[in-house]
């Protein structure tokens, strides 16, 4: 399973508090950064994000200190969850990034951008690949699979979808090979090739 303390960013940027929203944004332009822990003691005590800090960019609101306009108990991850779990709390508050605590205290951080990187990585995205889409016979995935292996094709990464006739159809990604005499091979054993990428 693919751990956040294996994708979070661990080199941390932070604010105190006391700072104002003018150094906050200063910081972030400085980092080319978005989002921005609010520590006291080496304890989270708040959040601010480039958005966030949107409405107080008039003269008379930089000098807010970050006490007054930051984001208190943000949504935290735990450095053991899965990258799934980060994944699923980023799209269900539609938030950019998430603060790693371990024991009370601020590890790391983890965004949009370094879980998109793990994703790209877990699929082989950017691996040189061939892909297969198949409706294995009487969907017995596991029947096709032995047919690609046997045929000397690497799995890299599995996904499925569902035809609008309620087949489930699995995109399988190897890496590159060439496909046709496993494709072919997976005809012969009554595997339904949909399609084949090299």
């Amino acid at each position: 399973m693919m751990k956040v303390r294996n994708w979070m960013i661990t080199d941390l940027i932070t604010v105190s508090p006391k700072d104002t929203v003018e150094s906050a944004i200063q910081i972030m332009q400085q980092h080319s950064i978005r989002h921005l822990p609010v520590v006291e003691d080496n304890r989270l005590v708040g959040l601010v994000t480039e958005s966030s800090l949107r409405p107080y960019l008039s003269p008379e609101k930089l000098r807010l200190p970050l006490r007054e306009v930051m984001i208190i108990n943000p949504i935290t991850i735990d450095p053991e969850a899965s990258i799934d779990e980060a994944a699923r709390l980023i799209y269900k508050y539609k938030i950019g990034g998430l603060p790693v605590i371990s024991q009370g205290k601020l590890v790391g951080i983890i965004t949009i951008t370094d879980i998109l990187e793990a994703f790209i990585e877990l699929m082989g995205i950017l691996k040189a690949s061939s892909r297969l889409d198949i409706i294995p016979k009487e969907d017995n995935l596991n029947s096709a699979l032995e047919v690609i292996k046997r045929g000397g094709g690497k799995i890299i990464s599995i996904g499925m979808d569902i035809t609008s006739e309620g087949e489930k159809i699995y995109f399988i990604r190897v890496e590159k090979t060439n496909l046709e005499r496993i494709a072919l091979e997976l005809e012969a054993e009554g595997h339904k090739v949909v399609s084949f990428i090299e």
